[in-house]
């Protein structure tokens, strides 16, 4: 009976590990009418791919998004938002990947890549209504066509931005809560600046999570 115990015992222990924590939205992306459980609206032709035996969507950098009704980092105060994603080669000079915007505002965080020298950059913009901050370093650049993750962390009073766990820029600044809006996948939110490339997944969650806390992108 006490062999049976343990052994229940650590059986339960191993299965708490692999559930969501109750502060986070894990958003798959991996079909083109649902994301997180909100309906899609989409534009042009993203396709749902299988690469390293997981699915993603994957988009032209031409007229392929997805629009979700739903801001999931509305009502944050601090907050962590992760994104899975492989930029592809032959992508445009500046494109949009990942953006949340309050409704009736310009409020908004935004992802984008910069192609540099057939490489890229991540640049990373928070608009709030008592701050905006853009990141970005030119020099800090990475690998397309592969696989990344990529970080955006607010502690309440630091901005920072990461790829791959390795810190990219920070800054301080003051950025209040949003309210209800919409997310776009694949570019800005009016339709300028398309990705090209597949995204796999994204977190978001309600705090500022360690570099030891990320998803693995692989």
């Amino acid at each position: 009976m006490t062999k049976f115990l343990v052994s229940l015992f650590f059986t339960f222990t191993a299965a708490i590990a692999f559930w969501p924590a109750a502060d986070s939205e894990t958003w798959r992306i991996d079909n083109i009418t649902s994301i997180g459980g909100y309906k899609t609206t989409v534009f042009g032709h993203p396709k749902v791919i299988s690469d390293g035996g997981a699915k993603a969507v994957e988009f032209n950098g031409v007229n392929d998004a997805l629009l979700v009704d739903n801001h999931p980092l509305a009502g944050a105060k601090t907050f962590t938002w992760e994104v899975i994603f492989k930029p592809y080669s032959k992508g445009g000079a500046e494109q949009r990947f990942f953006h949340m915007q309050q409704n009736g505002a310009d409020f908004r965080y935004l992802f984008e890549t910069r192609l540099i020298d057939g490489k890229w950059c991540l640049d990373s913009f928070a608009n709030t209504t008592t701050g905006s901050k853009p990141l970005m370093d030119r020099a800090k650049l990475h690998t397309l066509d592969q696989w990344h993750h990529v970080a955006m962390v607010y502690d309440g009073s630091e901005f920072r931005h990461y790829v791959d766990g390795q810190l990219q820029g920070h800054a301080t600044v003051t950025l209040s809560p949003m309210t209800a809006g919409k997310t776009s996948i694949g570019v800005r939110m009016n339709k300028v600046d398309y990705f090209k490339g597949a995204i796999r997944l994204a977190r978001m969650t309600m705090r500022p999570l360690d570099v030891t806390e990320f998803l693995n992108a692989k």
